[in-house]
């Protein structure tokens, strides 16, 4: 990945991950708070029942004139009785006596302690004390427990986000290695003919004059310029369609044959042509390109020494070349933009999506056949209106 690409995964990772803590904290404190919430509940109604027990055993044991039951308590809870004078009569307090002079329910020094005056101070006990630090151990617990949860939830979001990340950056990579390809792809065409200019007119320069061979090389490099120049304008200003007219485009597909003629015949490649007059709506410009980009990939892929078929008749166009051919599993991606079946003879992988998209704008039907290494025929069906 390059710069920007690292920046935008760690931007997207970064984000996700910033979120997803924050949501996963939420949850966490949420669920924290509410069970702790339950567990004080709970301990409260315990402690609460405990000394309802004990106060009933005290005004029981007043009534009756019987001595007290030493009833038997939980392991994690002490009891502690104080008189109507304030002193602990039974039992052991984890409080000073003189802050128990009211019922309470509070905590102090991880215990959770209840004042209950339920005995009515009968057998003169005012206050029966239930002590217990069995919530201090439960909510210590939770704690843990929840901050494991969310350590693994936030481990595997982790795991989730790197994961989702690669697969949000991987179009975007495609896209970005194809941009650079093109690039690469676009300086390298643009190289052949600025170099072919360079030296006809140096060679012109020494010479003092310009021969007709000389011209001819300097006429085929403009027109490569001139071909790519309107290729990428027609990329960057695809969606602004010039208006359509009804045009007779037989005499455009002669006007681009003669145009291609001279770089046809550097190659050795000859036209067979016929057409008859097809009346068809549709902007020139964007007809010069449909069939310029036709034309022109039939030279590039054509070998020396041989022809190219051209037809027009019927509202049915089609070009046959005796080139290199499609390899079958190229077949459903070459109108895609960028997408090259070949590297053979250069190109930069626009020229058939430019011919796709000019089709879909007019209702132009657009087919091929390619046979590898015999040649490849393109068609159209110019539907009338």
């Amino acid at each position: 990945m390059n710069n920007l690409e690292k920046r935008s995964f760690y931007s997207f990772l970064g984000l996700y991950l910033v979120s997803s803590f924050l949501f996963i904290l939420a949850i966490g404190f949420w669920y924290y708070t509410a069970q702790k919430n339950a567990l004080q509940n709970e301990n409260y109604y315990q402690l609460e029942h405990i000394a309802d027990v004990k106060s009933g055993d005290i005004i029981m044991s007043h009534m009756k004139g019987v001595p007290l039951n030493d009833r038997a308590v939980p392991d994690n809870v002490t009891l502690a009785l104080i008189d109507i004078n304030g002193k602990v009569v039974n039992g052991k307090l984890w409080v000073p006596a003189k802050e128990i002079n009211k019922p309470v329910y509070m905590q102090k020094n991880n215990y959770t302690i209840l004042v209950s005056d339920a005995p009515r101070e009968h057998l003169n006990i005012r206050y029966v004390v239930v002590q217990s630090n069995a919530l201090f151990h439960q909510i210590q617990a939770l704690q843990r427990s929840v901050l494991t949860v969310i350590f693994f939830s936030f481990l595997f979001v982790s795991l989730v986000a790197w994961i989702l990340s690669k697969l949000f950056m991987k179009p975007i990579h495609q896209r970005v290695e194809q941009i650079e390809q093109f690039i690469n792809d676009v300086t390298h065409e643009l190289n052949t003919p600025i170099t072919s200019l360079s030296m006809a007119t140096e060679q012109a320069l020494k010479q003092e004059k310009c021969t007709p061979n000389t011209l001819k090389n300097i006429s085929i490099s403009t027109k490569q310029l001139y071909d790519i120049y309107r290729s990428l304008t027609y990329l960057n200003f695809a969606q602004e369609q010039p208006e359509a007219h009804l045009i007779d485009i037989s005499e455009v597909l002669q006007k681009s044959v003669a145009y291609y003629e001279a770089l046809a015949q550097s190659k050795r490649i000859e036209f067979e042509l016929e057409t008859k007059t097809t009346m068809f709506r549709i902007p020139e410009t964007q007809t010069q390109l449909l069939f310029g980009n036709l034309i022109g990939n039939a030279i590039k892929y054509s070998p020396a020494n041989s022809t190219i078929r051209i037809t027009l008749k019927e509202h049915q166009f089609s070009i046959k070349d005796e080139g290199i051919g499609i390899e079958p599993k190229e077949k459903e991606k070459i109108f895609e933009r960028f997408q090259r079946a070949t590297s053979y003879s250069g190109g930069f992988g626009v020229g058939l999506s430019i011919v796709k998209s000019i089709c879909d704008a007019y209702g132009i039907d657009v087919s091929f056949d390619s046979i590898p290494q015999k040649g490849t025929e393109f068609r159209l069906h110019f539907k009338s209106k």
